[in-house]
């Protein structure tokens, strides 16, 4: 039986982000991953976006952590020469219906203490993007794109250079609480008793936190999948910032927006629909629905769409419900002391990576 100190469950974007701000203060540190490499779900299929953190709700994780996310993961990529850009957005209102909402936004997003926002008028958005349709517009000036992709792999890096251990294809079978700590069983035969666990196991944390004992129903802590399709084009170049329509009333999601790579390149998505298994299959089914959304503010033909690819989020918030913050928390109250479930982690989880880290830093040295 292997014994460590720290194991990490999940090497997405939050599980290496962990890692490598662990590792920076505490010994035999181990992440383990059953795919065969880091962040082949929910922290690779997405919209590579920095947000900025206008959109949540005054005092909870997701404002808080996204702000801080966003500077700290400026910081990061500035330090270690990782590909991003600072291209901010416009969220733009196209009809005077929607002028009231996006107020609130700009009130919402200075109370949450995102800084440099300005509502500009349609004049000045036809001067920044000449292309797009807006009677107003809300500017942007945090938000940026980055290469998640160079992100996750300089994090593994820099956990490695601070000796932790990342090991792939280590699929969790069983967690039992002993009194030493914790024995987790792995699909490949291995088993490691670890004194804490930290569960990052994104779209299969409700999992991990039920195999140690939490009722994950009695809880309300039972992920919900919810996918998410892209578009792609080659016929609009040269757009500038990203793109955004008011978001879903709901919560659910952003609404379909315009998002540019680091290339230029521009697609759209995602939309959002609730799904009982993983498969990262698309066909042209909700395409009507994404031309109707995207020719609200840009014009486009049909046949100039084609897919992209899509993801899936792990949300707390199931289909119709209200909305649902990070859930970021030691368990020593349910009667697990030293095991730590960071659960729900979907947008802006990769914005607030790096301050989910600190976060979970925190409640180690209680």
């Amino acid at each position: 039986m292997e014994k460590v100190n720290i194991l990490i469950i999940g090497a997405g974007s939050i599980g290496l982000s962990v890692a490598k701000v662990l590792s920076e203060e505490f010994e035999d540190i181990v992440v383990v991953e059953k795919e065969d490499s880091f962040g082949r779900h929910t922290s690779s299929r997405n919209s590579e976006v920095i947000h900025s953190g206008i959109y949540y709700p005054q005092n909870t994780l997701k404002a808080k952590l996204c702000v801080r996310g966003a500077e700290l993961l400026y910081e990061y990529c500035k330090t270690n020469d990782l590909p991003f850009r600072n291209c901010g957005k416009l969220v733009v209102a196209t009809d005077e219906d929607e002028l009231p909402a996006l107020d609130k936004l700009k009130e919402n997003g200075e109370r949450n203490e995102v800084k440099g926002l300005e509502m500009i008028d349609e004049n000045e958005c036809k001067s920044l993007e000449p292309q797009i349709k807006a009677i107003k517009a809300l500017k942007v000036p945090s938000t940026g794109i980055l290469d998640t992709y160079k992100f996750m792999q300089k994090l593994e890096c820099d956990a490695e250079k601070n000796d932790a251990f990342i090991c792939y294809e280590m699929e969790v079978n069983s967690i039992k609480k002993t009194e030493n700590g914790y024995v987790v069983n792995f699909s490949n035969g291995e088993v490691f008793q670890a004194n804490t666990i930290i569960n990052c196991a994104g779209l299969f944390s409700d999992k991990m936190a039920e195999m140690v004992g939490i009722d994950i129903e009695k809880e309300n802590l039972k992920i919900h999948w919810c996918k998410g399709e892209y578009y792609k084009t080659t016929k609009i170049k040269d757009v500038k910032h990203l793109i955004y329509p008011l978001p879903d009333p709901k919560g659910i999601f952003l609404g379909i927006h315009l998002t540019i790579n680091l290339n230029g390149e521009v697609r759209f998505g995602p939309n959002a629909y609730y799904v009982n298994e993983l498969n990262y299959s698309m066909d042209e089914t909700y395409k009507k629905d994404f031309l109707l959304a995207v020719n609200k503010y840009v014009q486009i033909d049909e046949d100039k769409l084609q897919l992209d690819d899509c993801g899936i989020r792990p949300k707390l918030q199931e289909e119709g419900g209200e909305f649902r913050d990070f859930y970021i928390k030691e368990e020593s109250e349910k009667g697990f002391p030293n095991f730590i479930n960071t659960i729900g982690i979907e947008s802006p989880g990769l914005t607030a990576c790096l301050a989910i880290a600190e976060e979970v830093k925190k409640l180690l040295n209680r």
